[in-house]
């Protein structure tokens, strides 16, 4: 039996080029996948114990430059040992791994304790923060799925838990993952201010990529608003167990909003295909705020994000769900 069309696949028919480089980074994304998980078959392992991917894995984007940034989960309180050990898990994820991002959130390990008991005040620093909503916006296990759900789930219970009205979006889990889109743009702006290395690359992935985390983690939770209380958890793992742009295709076809839909993610299917490309990589990375602007391939960029952004904000405020967007997104 074939398997059921994808939200991303069903809102790609509503356009004549479908989204050619989504559908193959998804391809990509689930072979590399499969032979992570065949290279870590047989690793000794803790019971609460996961080996997790995030960016562009969890996004199911994988290019040939991406990052393989990882964590060693636990899903209990902090220890000193673990199995596998994090020496134990580099090599075995050698052999072509690629390197953790350098901002020193990933490759070492994470504690589900932390993630669950610190949201908010002093102790919610910004690691604990990033880890928290790349766990729930855009991760995937490749060992200890058992571990790696059960944390993921008591993350989520601890946002709904503070929730007592009904038909409402879940408020706690809405203010984080917007105080989280808040931090990216903030952070960005710090790195600016000490360098300028790479600002072009950084400038147009906050443009797409880390905007699309964002309204993936965003429009799922306002779509609660229309549910009745026993019903927005279901719909909260359904919907955050898929990748982001399916959560999004998914929220273009329920609201009927299927040509932005399709301009929204076709310009965004342009970007991955822009990323894909490493001259393109190159030369992005080599831009600073003043060279930036005499880029053509900038100004490329700049223009596909200023349309994934145009469908973004139709979906928010020109569709059932504005008056939920207004009500609890701004205040």
């Amino acid at each position: 039996m074939a398997a059921a069309a994808t939200p991303i696949e069903l809102l790609a028919a509503h356009g004549a080029d479908g989204f050619p480089h989504l559908l193959a980074a998804r391809e990509r994304t689930e072979a590399e996948l499969a032979e992570l998980r065949s290279r870590l078959a047989g690793l000794e392992r803790d019971e609460d114990v996961a080996v997790v991917l995030f960016g562009s894995w969890g996004r199911r984007e994988l290019t040939e430059h991406s990052d393989d940034d990882w964590l060693l989960l636990v899903d209990g309180p902090r220890r000193e040992h673990t199995a596998p050990g994090l020496d134990a898990l580099r090599e075995r994820l050698g052999g072509g791994a690629r390197e953790p991002g350098e901002a020193g959130i990933f490759g070492g390990t994470a504690f589900g304790d932390d993630l669950v008991d610190h949201i908010g005040l002093d102790e919610d620093d910004n690691r604990n923060l990033t880890q928290r909503m790349l766990l729930m916006l855009e991760s995937v296990p490749i060992l200890g799925e058992d571990a790696y759900r059960s944390c993921w789930t008591r993350v989520l219970d601890r946002y709904l838990a503070e929730e007592r009205e009904a038909r409402r979006p879940p408020r706690f889990f809405l203010n984080d993952v917007i105080r989280y889109w808040r931090t990216i743009a903030v952070d960005f702006a710090g790195k600016q201010r000490d360098s300028d290395e790479k600002w072009g690359l950084r400038n147009a992935k906050l443009r797409t990529s880390r905007k699309v985390l964002f309204a993936g983690g965003l429009v799922p939770i306002v779509r609660c608003h229309s549910l009745p209380r026993e019903q927005v958890r279901p719909f909260l793992i359904d919907q955050l167990s898929r990748p982001a742009t399916d959560r999004l295709a998914d929220a273009f076809l329920a609201t009927g909003l299927q040509d932005a839909g399709v301009r929204c993610l076709s310009a965004y299917d342009r970007w991955l295909g822009l990323l894909g490309d490493a001259e393109v990589r190159a030369e992005l990375a080599s831009l600073d705020r003043r060279s930036a602007r005499r880029s053509e391939t900038f100004v490329d960029v700049r223009r596909l994000a200023a349309d994934l952004q145009n469908g973004l904000l139709a979906l928010l405020f020109e569709t059932q769900l504005a008056p939920a967007v207004r009500e609890y997104a701004i205040f």
